[in-house]
């Protein structure tokens, strides 16, 4: 899949402005990181240097520094004289995704010191979800139970953990756009996110880590058999 001409009027060229005057690779990285876990660019995807460049109206040696940067946050990989790809994830990066969400979610509800907690946000997601659960917008749920994800992490009040879970997220992502039946996947959360929320409301934050601990063990298994099954229908079951 070339997105060489879809980056243009209604694309890219959309977020120019959140370059603001000084355009930086980080800002760029920023941009494409937010666009890859929102389904944009879905896996697989070669990103065109010249449309992306000239939706965002970077110069391609930013453009090349940002796609370094997400290389490294495993998010793209590079083949040689093909260009530059959004990675597609093994079943052992699912596995690896969800143990590491599970030391750090689970650590920064731990953490939460004495209530009340700040939950602005969480209460947020939490209603971005129901309503798009209602409109029947299960792409919309999933972007709403990341945000829901980030917003718990973001309760630490540190800009290192969400830039760790920023990264994280967007690569989990990445195996939520290869499963076909994304209500199936997403559904049975909206209640759970709910439960998280109302037992931080409530000051239960030894509550709500079991809680959360109990969803990430769960959602772990079921996200990681729906890849496999999406994988084995795209190549082939492996031995």
């Amino acid at each position: 899949m070339d997105v060489s001409e879809a980056v243009g009027a209604g694309g890219l060229a959309d977020d120019r402005a959140l370059l603001g005057r000084t355009s930086t690779a980080e800002r760029v990285a920023d941009i494409l990181r937010t666009r890859i876990a929102e389904g944009y660019f879905p896996p697989g995807t070669r990103l065109s240097e010249d449309g992306i460049a000239g939706a965002l109206g970077v110069s391609r040696n930013t453009l090349r520094e940002a796609f370094r940067l997400l290389t490294h946050e495993r998010l793209l990989v590079h083949e040689l004289n093909r260009g530059v790809f959004v990675r597609v994830l093994a079943v052992d990066d699912v596995d690896d995704i969800y143990r590491t969400r599970g030391l750090v979610e689970c650590a920064v509800v731990r953490g939460l010191g004495q209530p009340p907690f700040s939950l602005d946000g969480l209460v947020a997601t939490v209603a971005e979800g129901e309503a798009a659960a209602r409109a029947d917008d299960w792409r919309g749920v999933s972007t709403a139970n990341i945000h829901f994800h980030r917003e718990l992490v973001a309760l630490a009040g540190s800009a290192r953990t969400d830039e760790l879970m920023r990264s994280v997220l967007a690569e989990l992502r990445l195996a939520f756009h290869v499963v076909d039946d994304p209500r199936a996947l997403h559904e049975p959360y909206l209640v759970r996110n709910r439960e998280i929320l109302d037992a931080l409301r409530a000051g239960e934050r030894t509550t709500a880590e079991r809680l959360l601990a109990r969803y990430l063990d769960d959602s772990r298994a079921r996200v990681t058999a729906a890849y496999t099954r999406a994988v084995e229908a795209r190549t082939g079951p492996t031995d």
